[in-house]
């Protein structure tokens, strides 16, 4: 074995860092490992679609005998790989963002954010990201090769001195990137205000409704919807391998954005396109995401039961540990109470700012999560 390699890992181990794969099985809104059985709370499927068997069971009865092969399509969407399922998916979402924009679907979230803003910057532009943004995102930001800054936490007053600093200077577009529901927080970006710069300042928004999608909104779409804010923000991303429980993510914009990104995006050009079935899959959840509002109430009155006093639910909740060996301990603790939870440790989070995250689930029972609130605050 290289000796630099093994001298990266014993640093990563020294540190509480070393992370290492752990084979499970699902069940239900639970999982197996090792024979026991745990309540899975280091999932992303909000609405418990991804555990529902009759939701999969009415989408198999619904295909009937396939026609052609559906499991995968060898081939670029550029190529051959752009069959009509892709058509039908982008038409569905774009009609739950209101239709009157254009959708175009990548193979994942992360090909979504690190291919988007390449394509929509040139050198004289600044973006401006958050400092908590998705490291998709912050990968997208460096392939663009523009100057680009962070703010501080969902602090709009140094956002707003930085926009008139890079102004002032004379440079192209400014673009701020932001999540609306962060990933590993769960606390809310302040959409009204970002909107108030784009209008004072002409600045184009950047919106990652990835933790939001599906959760908020009158028909699932996201915080930007509920809020009555969609509209106002130049691009939106969001996966459908969270809430969707499927395969991959897409962006919300303008006709001329989306033909620039066919084009221009590497993460569409160079990747294979996503199996028929997958899509399939996507659109049938995308369309009954407006009729699941009984899901989004009941993750709420879970979430209710984990807000701290005087702070806003959110289905993503952090205990923090902030040291990495700390936080490893409380993931063994509440293991050993039957809550299936992983450590989060840099570079997930910044060093020092260590935590255990709890993830809710729609399918969850309030019984279940109200003794996790009892353990937790026992605990902390």
């Amino acid at each position: 074995m290289d000796r630099k390699y093994t001298d990266i890992l014993n640093t990563l181990a020294a540190e509480d860092n070393l992370r290492t794969l752990r084979e499970t099985v699902p069940d239900g809104r639970y999982l197996v490992y090792g024979g026991r059985r745990y309540l899975n709370l280091s999932s992303n499927d909000y609405l418990g679609i991804g555990t529902d068997t009759e939701l999969q069971q009415e989408f198999l009865a619904g295909l009937g005998t396939p026609g052609r092969f559906l499991m995968g399509t060898p081939s670029s969407r550029l190529m051959t790989g752009n069959g009509p399922e892709y058509t039908a998916l982008e038409k569905s979402v774009s009609a739950l963002f209101g239709g009157d924009r254009e959708c175009l679907v990548f193979g994942s979230g992360y090909l979504a954010n690190s291919a988007v803003l390449p394509v929509l910057t040139v050198p004289d532009d600044v973006i401006l990201a958050d400092r908590l943004v998705h490291a998709s995102i912050v990968d997208g930001i460096r392939l663009a090769g523009c100057r680009w800054e962070r703010f501080r936490h969902n602090d709009t007053v140094h956002l707003e001195k930085l926009i008139i600093k890079h102004l002032g200077r004379g440079c192209g577009t400014v673009w701020v990137a932001t999540e609306s529901v962060f990933s590993m927080d769960g606390d809310h970006a302040p959409l009204r205000e970002l909107c108030a710069l784009r209008e004072r300042y002409g600045v184009r928004l950047y919106l990652d409704e990835a933790h939001a999608f599906g959760v908020y909104g009158p028909t699932g779409a996201g915080l930007a919807s509920q809020e009555g804010l969609d509209g106002s923000f130049d691009i939106i991303v969001a996966t459908l391998g969270k809430v969707v429980a499927s395969q991959g993510g897409f962006t919300v914009c303008g006709a001329q954005v989306k033909k620039m990104l066919v084009n221009r995006a590497r993460g569409v050009i160079f990747s294979t396109a996503l199996p028929p079935i997958s899509l399939m899959w996507s659109k049938f959840i995308v369309d009954r995401l407006p009729g699941m509002d009984g899901r989004r109430r009941h993750l709420a009155e879970l979430a209710a039961l984990l807000a701290p006093a005087g702070g806003r639910p959110s289905h993503i909740i952090p205990i923090m540990a902030y040291g990495n060996g700390e936080a490893a301990r409380l993931a063994d603790r509440l293991r050993d109470e039957g809550y299936w939870v992983t450590p989060i440790r840099y570079p997930t989070v910044p060093k020092g700012e260590a935590r255990v995250r709890l993830s809710l689930n729609a399918a969850m029972e309030i019984g279940e999560i109200e003794k996790l609130a009892g353990i937790c605050r026992l605990t902390g």
